[in-house]
């Protein structure tokens, strides 16, 4: 086995030597590379000879490599052959499986939520059946990854899942497995007052299409106006975030610009069609979770003054991969660029290189923003994310809302619920009533755990620090009291923040009844986002004074 490696390595040292010669034979650059491939061959020949147990070659050999690829930036990866679905799902939202959403509860995977018309919803499987088995094994204290990886497979093959559903009823599922698209348009409606909505939730090879397929039938429908929903997509493929950004721009417009350290790979990505509608008042919503073809998005057409943008800041990832095939069926994803929008502006936040081992990286300083113009000549700058025209401050789960949450007791309420409720109303106008939410305070109450304020643990650490300085003594009283009244309290609790536990807990239920859509329409009940964008909509000489025109 280790002359096999060895021979593998020394052709790569040859490769990197021949691809080194014309450009940096003569630099220590090229000898470092040579020298560190040396020695990962010897040390892998000393473990072959040496080592206690026998080695798992393939093991330490990604492990290496993720570890030599942490050090650049967490978005160059490795895909092993293994794990060479997730590279599929990321670029085309496609992988093959039963298409439904899992999530872990106590010892189990629980199915969290079927996607309609799914082979998992279509063969009978419900949010909140506990998979005990599949294919005859034991999915106790399995990963939710684990389970997810025993669930998916080729199109056409079948998959039986053993399920325990309201703590007694046992079943044996068969699902035949298909090939699961994501979606990544996964809700679009016509809104009160002619507002056409658009939720996008990544960019695979099919995002444009879905997001001109959309806004063509919100067009038939009335809409008079669109909002773009881009909260909490990630990204994708840069020439669809170009493709969408065409719709609303001339032909022949930069959108955006690639600059790295080999000039081959840079590159100028402008729009090649006939705009959908130039005129059509325009929201783009963007949040923290937007990032890189979101920011294309949003910054560019902020950069030309053709949207107002509404949320918090985004994400701020302004840097570009490009996958390479390797030998074996793997492959390699790294980052070549940094990308620029049309006003010269790169809005990447953090600072990945130059770091010393274990520091973090580190927001690019204040002294290195450049302010930026737009097409209109409004104010934009760099290095902090795209920053939206109208910022709408966040709603902060309390610790209480959190805890009840990540223990799942909004989960198996919403699950008690549904198998006591024939039906529920359309999920817009769904709400719970006081009664019910009495029941859900009387369950949590009956659950154990524990949480802390953050006005506690603030007040625990000033008495340490008193008690070093000597200022505690004689104050123990007014400290006590204090601390009374932010120690937590479960049932106070429960009452103070009723309104962020029920939106939750009707989402939750909403979901059970009407899928993703349902998810979707509820949640404009408590969506203080949308709540601008229709009031900008309903003036748009202030719409138009945002973006100088």
């Amino acid at each position: 086995m280790m002359s096999k490696i060895k021979s593998i390595l020394s052709a790569g040292i040859v490769t990197l030597v021949i691809g080194f010669s014309n450009q940096a034979a003569a630099q220590s650059n090229g000898f470092e590379i040579i020298k560190g491939m040396e020695l990962m061959d010897q040390i892998y020949e000393h473990l072959e000879k040496y080592f206690v147990d026998d080695i798992k070659a393939g093991n330490l050999s990604k492990t290496a490599i993720d570890a030599m690829l942490k050090e650049l930036d967490p978005y160059t990866v490795y895909y092993h052959e293994s794990n060479i679905e997730d590279y599929r799902l990321l670029t085309t939202g496609q992988y093959g499986g039963v298409g439904a959403l899992i999530r872990k509860n106590g010892d189990f995977v629980y199915v969290a939520e079927p996607y309609k018309g799914k082979p998992a919803e279509m063969s009978g499987l419900k949010a909140g059946d506990k998979i005990l088995e599949i294919d005859g094994k034991s999915m106790e204290n399995k990963s939710s990854s684990e389970v997810s990886t025993a669930l998916k497979g080729p199109k056409g093959t079948t998959v039986d899942v053993k399920i325990e559903r309201q703590g007694s009823d046992v079943k044996m599922i068969k699902v035949d497995r298909d090939e699961i698209k994501l979606p990544d348009v996964p809700y679009s409606g016509l809104l009160k007052d002619k507002v056409g909505y658009i939720k996008l939730n990544g960019f695979t090879q099919t995002a444009s299409t879905d997001v001109k397929k959309a806004f063509k039938e919100l067009k038939e429908e009335g809409m008079e106006s669109l909002v773009l929903d881009l909260r909490g997509n990630g990204g994708g493929l840069v020439i669809e975030a170009v493709r969408i950004v065409n719709m609303f721009v001339d032909r022949g417009q930069v959108v955006v610009s690639t600059i790295g350290r080999v000039e081959d790979e840079n590159r100028v990505y402008k729009t090649t069609e006939d705009p959908m509608d130039l005129d059509i008042p325009l929201v783009v919503l963007m949040d923290g979770g937007s990032a890189s073809a979101s920011e294309i998005v949003g910054g560019s057409l902020q950069d030309l003054d053709r949207a107002v943008i509404i949320g918090s800041t985004s994400f701020g990832k302004g840097l570009v991969q490009r996958t390479y095939d390797l030998d074996y069926g793997s492959k390699v994803k790294l980052t070549i660029a940094k990308y620029y929008t049309p006003s010269g502006r790169c809005v990447q936040r953090l600072e990945y290189y130059d770091r010393g081992d274990g520091d973090r990286p580190k927001d690019i300083p204040d002294s290195l923003i450049t302010i930026f113009k737009t097409k209109n000549g409004r104010d934009v700058i760099d290095g902090r994310g795209v920053e939206p025209d109208i910022d709408v401050e966040k709603k902060d789960f309390s610790r209480l809302t959190g805890t009840v949450f990540a223990n799942n007791f909004v989960f198996d309420y919403a699950t008690d619920y549904y198998y006591s409720h024939a039906s529920i109303t359309d999920a817009s106008d769904f709400k719970l009533s006081d009664a019910e939410y009495a029941e859900f305070k009387k369950y949590v109450l009956e659950q154990e755990f524990t949480y802390s304020t953050a006005s506690e643990e603030i007040l625990k650490k000033m008495k340490e620090a008193a008690e070093e300085e000597g200022f505690y003594e004689g104050a123990e009283d007014e400290y006590d009291a204090l601390l009374q009244k932010v120690v937590p309290s479960k049932e106070r609790d429960l009452e103070k923040f009723k309104l962020e536990l029920v939106e939750l807990i009707e989402n939750e239920i909403v979901s059970r009844y009407h899928f993703q859509r349902g998810r979707a329409e509820h949640a404009f009940n408590y969506d203080n986002d949308m709540d601008e964008a229709f009031k900008i909509f309903q003036n748009l000489k202030e719409y138009n004074t945002i973006l100088g025109n």
